[in-house]
């Protein structure tokens, strides 16, 4: 089940209480409620949780949510989808909007990125439960690199487009407006798309932009002088829940928060399995140490055991060639599915 393509103003201070959500149940020209108000009253009981709404953090977003058994159908458009399988109810909005909605409460959850959150001013709102290790990229300071200006510093007093107008403005101005060395005051100009091809048609002399490979970047003359942060996507809560959240909805996001990191442990470990003679089980284990500890038990060859441990997928290869030099032997690695790791 699910419907409606309106989300409530970022003002609203619920999703159920905004004017596209909430209110008088709207009735069709034949008098029958609309899917609009009977979704109003499905979600009176749901935890709400923002996913992004296009792009990679939304692809990425949408296979953990599948890893985690969160079960839904979404309407062609449509921007809530009830899930089937727990009192949950998805709300897709622009990844840039998802912390304040979560910083005032509106929804309980929201997966987004760390850059939007420091760029939202609502971080000290927002509890990060858990970083979910795609959608990694740095918010750097990029220049021409054949240009006269090489260093922040010579950039105060300058000209700088970015869409990250806030942060750009808190490196170059401060809290102040204004460098506090120089006493200069940099423009800041907002710039919403393609900020890389500020420099080159003389609009700035630098820019404030995400980088991931640095392709674009080199592609356009630019090399980066300064990184603001490092940031990848994150599952958030707000500090203070709303008041309509439940013992039993807020429960729901500890469930989910130990689905999700289980999702990404699958992803990112495997199971090995071995057989070593004991005395070369403490060289073995410096190889394989495992997440806590690696499981030993004894075998019934004397002065055999078999070990087991969780390594990482990318380097499974090498641990069982080292492994190998050690002397075990029937080395095994498994795929994990799912699994649960303790958060």
């Amino acid at each position: 089940m699910s419907a409606q393509s309106t989300i409530p103003p970022a003002a609203s201070p619920s999703p159920v209480e905004g004017s596209a959500m909430g209110g008088r149940a709207s009735k069709s020209s034949f008098g029958a409620e609309s899917t609009m108000s009977l979704l109003v009253d499905s979600l009176k009981d749901r935890l709400l949780f923002a996913v992004p709404k296009k792009g990679r953090l939304m692809e990425k977003t949408l296979e953990i949510l599948a890893g985690a058994d969160i079960k839904y159908n979404r309407a062609h458009r449509l921007d809530v989808a009830l899930v089937q399988n727990h009192p949950i109810a998805l709300v897709f909005l622009p990844a840039a909007d998802i912390p304040r909605f979560v910083a005032l409460g509106s929804v309980a959850l929201g997966i987004t990125g760390q850059d939007v959150i420091a760029e939202s001013t609502h971080a000290d709102n927002i509890t990060e439960l858990l970083q979910l290790g795609f959608g990694k990229c740095s918010l750097q300071v990029q220049v021409p690199v054949t240009g006269p200006i090489q260093t922040v510093e010579g950039l105060s007093g300058g000209r700088i487009a970015t869409s990250f107008e806030v942060l750009a403005a808190e490196l170059f101005n401060g809290k102040s407006g204004i460098d506090s060395k120089t006493g200069k005051q940099t423009k800041v100009e907002y710039v919403g798309g393609s900020v890389e091809a500020a420099c080159a048609l003389g609009m700035a002399d630098g820019i404030v932009d995400l980088v991931e490979s640095g392709d674009t970047m080199r592609a356009a003359g630019l090399h980066a002088i300064h990184t603001l942060m490092k940031s990848e996507a994150v599952l958030i809560t707000s500090k203070e829940p709303h008041q309509t959240l439940t013992p039993e909805l807020k429960s729901l996001i500890t469930l989910i928060k130990s689905r999700v990191a289980g999702v990404l442990a699958a992803k990112k470990y495997v199971y090995a399995s071995y057989n070593i003679e004991r005395k070369n089980l403490d060289k073995a284990l410096t190889i394989t140490p495992g997440r806590r500890a690696a499981t030993v038990s004894p075998l019934e060859t004397e002065g055999w055991v078999a070990v087991s441990s969780m390594v990482e997928r990318k380097e499974m290869a090498k641990v069982m060639d080292e492994l190998e030099t050690t002397g075990a032997e029937d080395i095994l690695i498994f795929a994990l599915d799912n699994c649960r790791v303790g958060i």
